[in-house]
């Protein structure tokens, strides 16, 4: 045994240099990831996506049919006030409800069908009696991400206030003197003339988490397909006598068992596969059973569950596998660091920058994301999200066979066998 003071290794430069560099790559990492994607949404939002539906049916005013309605509609979309922050998508009622059902709209602005008789009736209003104001209805979102909804819900009521004020500059310029006989209350109101609503255009579950649940969900998923790949890579190394197994003070140590790295990654990755299933099973049991969590199609739910673990978790041990020591950077920069800011639940897509969207486009999380919110939000319909999560989940798993087994299979070709270091000979001094 050396009589070197354990110690004295805080003394070499190296291990400070390494695990420096290491280290504060990994906070800087992890710094511009969630604090830029999230330091102004307000300034990076492009198109968000918003519903305009003019249901007015006009009225006859001095022989002359007007729709307020459609100069409001016409107004909101050709105003560069949002510039190209929200898209403005014109469509009916029927056409809305099926858009926000499906979270594709952040939210609605409906002008109802008597807006515009109702507002010229305020121009004759008596001199008794309040008049009636007119309503836009604003309509949220937080089935789509209560940030998302937010600032659809400021974008809209801006717009409404704003289309509000127009209408009683027109109506106030087209009455002349005749708006000198009304009431003082009812010039008042002319002057501004639609009264704003806010309603909820997709209503969730009480316990819904305000549109939370469905990411904490695959969140939980996530982080069980990343972290069971940890476990299991050593496990499986334990098992085939390539690592020790420390266990409180005990040490163990199984007897060698020669394999190559194809075949130790397709034992873990067939250990992972099984596994998933208890986990899955779990996770749904946990959050609708033991939490109360509000969910439908359980049978689907647990399905993609499974699957969402096990292909996250084959994913992990590949890079694990490929990279080594550092690949759990790898995965956590990967599952965790780039994934969480890009899932399109806190803050929608739309209210990124750029190179976060370019993220979003492949990251585990996202898709997975998108199914569950499916699932949970929207009666599992194909094309709110469930479709393209299991298309990329399959197309995941692909990519993780293709370069894990790839990578490993030229390792082997290589002779880059992992023999440990106490089953190498020793090498001994030449005689003097």
């Amino acid at each position: 045994m050396s009589g070197i003071p354990p110690f004295r290794v805080l003394r070499a430069k190296p291990l400070w240099i390494a695990n420096g560099v290491i280290t504060g790559v990994l906070a800087l990492l992890f710094t511009v990831f969630y604090v830029g994607a999230n330091i102004d949404p307000v300034d990076h939002m492009k198109n968000l996506p918003v519903g305009l539906v003019n249901a007015d049916k006009g009225a006859a005013v001095g022989g002359k049919q007007v729709n307020l309605g459609a100069q409001i509609s016409q107004s909101i979309t050709k105003s560069p006030v949002s510039g190209h922050k929200i898209d403005w998508k014109v469509m009916d009622e029927k056409e809305m409800k099926e858009e926000l059902g499906k979270g594709k709209l952040y939210g609605a602005l409906v002008v109802p069908h008597d807006f515009t008789s109702s507002t010229v009736a305020l121009t004759g209003a008596a001199t008794t009696g309040t008049p009636a104001r007119p309503t836009l209805t604003v309509l949220t979102n937080q089935s789509a991400g209560s940030v998302g909804s937010g600032l659809a819900r400021t974008a809209t009521t801006q717009a409404a206030e704003s289309a509000s004020l127009q209408v009683g500059r027109e109506l106030n310029a087209q009455g002349g003197a005749g708006q000198a006989k009304l009431p003082a209350a009812a010039r008042v109101l002319l002057a501004d003339p639609a009264a704003v609503t806010v309603k909820d255009g997709h209503p969730l579950d009480a316990h819904s988490g305000l549109g939370l649940t469905a990411f904490y969900y695959a969140l939980v998923l996530v982080v069980c397909g990343m972290l069971s790949a940890n476990v299991i890579s050593g496990q499986v190394d334990h098992a085939l006598g390539y690592t020790h197994n420390d266990m409180g003070p005990l040490r163990l140590h199984r007897p060698l068992i020669r394999a190559t790295r194809v075949q130790t990654l397709a034992i873990a990755g067939t250990l992972m596969a099984g596994l998933s299933l208890l986990m899955g099973t779990l996770v749904m049991a946990g959050a609708v059973g033991l939490m109360g969590m509000d969910a439908s199609h359980l049978p689907l739910l647990w399905l993609y569950s499974v699957c969402a673990i096990a292909v996250t978790g084959i994913g992990a041990l590949t890079l694990l596998a490929v990279f080594g020591t550092p690949g759990m950077l790898v995965v956590t920069l990967v599952f965790i660091g780039m994934a969480v800011p890009t899932a399109n639940a806190t803050t929608p897509l739309q209210a990124l920058p750029g190179f976060y969207r370019f993220l979003a486009e492949f990251e585990p999380l996202r898709q997975i994301t998108g199914g569950i919110r499916a699932i949970l939000y929207y009666d599992a319909q194909a094309d709110a999200g469930l479709t393209r999560g299991w298309l990329m989940m399959a197309v995941g798993l692909a990519l993780a066979a293709l370069f894990g087994f790839g990578v490993l299979g030229w390792y082997d070709r290589k002779g880059l066998h992992r023999i440990p270091a106490e089953a190498k000979p020793e090498k001994t001094a030449a005689p003097a």
